[in-house]
């Protein structure tokens, strides 16, 4: 019996990784063909615009999660419907609260900044508060099992993406124009998880539940931006040392590790919310899970890194045309930052999923720095290709950071539950 309850178990985490995996490849495959559409379109320095536009967003993506996907993830994983809506209506609504702020900082920022890459943060303004909205349905969708919903929620975006990206190109043809056409089409998903969900978003109560989850809301709200921020530092500082076309370069290389990103974004949706189950039924095995994790996906993306460093100049050039030259001398030591990221995904997922959130913290601030500091001491000795192999140095470093923290936060979680039963039995 036991073992039919274990195996059952199995099937449902693998469906849940499953719908995970699909949700983040619609999603990854949508981000990646933005990229190429605008790379072939635009070429390398106006895609180094592009692609300041692209970090900075990804800076306030991370803010937003912090504050209010990831304590949802953590506190309304698997709880009853109608306490999930509750929440999720506040988090939705303090989603969209922080992208009205961020996309007015952005606006005035980018008019004061003025010419091209000034109307770039003026267009990613106006878009950022949909964006985020969207971003926190695919959570709370997963954080009540849904992974399908999520799926689903996502390819909308990527159906309604394709006129927006014809339209841009024959009429403008501009940075503005592309991130328009990504950001409006992403407003057309968001609207619909609120058909999806049932649940309107709630403004509201983004005091409330700020205040509510400000222990882990804080704490994850730094070190996401510190992750987040750290890649947007090391991109204007390369931009200002050796120039846009080195940024356009280097986007360039990470974008062809896209369906990889795939791989790691679709895990990271539900590996926290499968992790505090594994700690739940069987806390001791919560490390080997998290091992796994990680394990695979350094795996996938050496596996991935390795065929593009067999596809042919050609093949190459016709994908990315002029960003592929500059963009294939990276993709070995990119690939080797991506895969030790991904190998620490696995214990930053059993950190969370301990509340370890103080730990996590300290792990991801002395990556950050890492990050930044080699990444642009790097492009000061040799551009580009320098700044690519002090981050992977950097990333590969910190995984020795990131697993000495799990290992501390799971034994002290083990002792405190040894505790709790030898006081229940004394009790009982």
């Amino acid at each position: 019996m036991r073992s039919f309850l274990r195996s059952q178990a199995v099937r449902a985490m693998a469906g849940r990784l499953s719908w995970g995996l699909g949700d983040q490849a619609v999603s990854s495959i949508t981000n990646f063909v933005v990229g190429l559409y605008v790379a072939r379109s635009l070429g390398t320095t106006a895609f180094g615009m592009f692609s300041l536009a692209w970090v900075s967003y990804g800076v306030v993506l991370n803010l937003s999660r912090g504050l209010t996907t990831d304590p949802l993830m953590v506190r309304f994983s698997g709880v009853p419907t109608e306490t999930w809506r509750a929440a999720t209506a506040r988090a939705t609504g303090t989603a969209l609260t922080t992208g009205v702020v961020s996309g007015l900082i952005s606006v005035v920022a980018g008019l004061i900044v003025g010419e091209e890459i000034g109307g770039a943060f003026v267009a990613l303004g106006l878009v950022i508060p949909t964006l985020l909205l969207q971003d926190a349905w695919r959570f709370t969708f997963f954080a009540a099992g849904h992974g399908k919903k999520a799926f689903l929620n996502d390819v909308v975006w990527g159906i309604a993406l394709i006129p927006a990206l014809f339209i841009a190109h024959h009429t403008s043809d501009t940075v503005v124009a592309f991130i328009l056409a990504w950001g409006l089409s992403g407003a057309v998903a968001a609207g619909y998880g609120c058909l999806q969900s049932g649940v309107r978003p709630d403004p509201r109560g983004t005091l409330d539940w700020l205040k509510r989850h400000r222990d882990l809301g804080t704490r994850y709200l730094v070190e996401n931006v510190s992750n987040s921020g750290s890649s947007q530092l090391r991109m204007y500082g390369l931009g200002a040392i050796a120039g846009l076309a080195s940024v356009g370069a280097v986007r360039g290389a990470e974008l062809l590790l896209g369906p990889f990103f795939a791989l790691l974004m679709g895990l990271s949706l539900v590996t926290v919310a499968e992790s505090a189950r594994v700690l739940q039924r069987a806390p001791h095995r919560l490390r080997n899970f998290c091992a796994v994790l990680g394990a695979g996906q350094a795996a996938a993306a050496l596996l991935w890194g390795l065929a593009l460093l067999l596809v042919p100049n050609d093949a190459g050039r016709f994908v990315l045309g002029d960003v592929w030259d500059p963009a294939s001398e990276l993709i070995l030591p990119v690939t080797i930052g991506i895969a030790a990221a991904g190998f620490n995904t696995g214990a930053a997922a059993g950190l969370r999923a301990l509340g370890a959130a103080k730990r996590s913290l300290r792990a991801q601030l002395i990556n950050s720095a890492g990050y930044v500091g080699f990444g642009l001491i790097g492009a000061f000795l040799a551009g580009a290709s320098g700044s690519a192999w002090g981050v992977a140095l950097a990333i590969t470093s910190g995984t020795a950071v990131w697993w000495l923290q799990l290992r501390s936060a799971h034994k002290e979680a083990l002792q405190e539950l040894l505790t709790s039963d030898k006081k229940e039995m004394r009790t009982s």
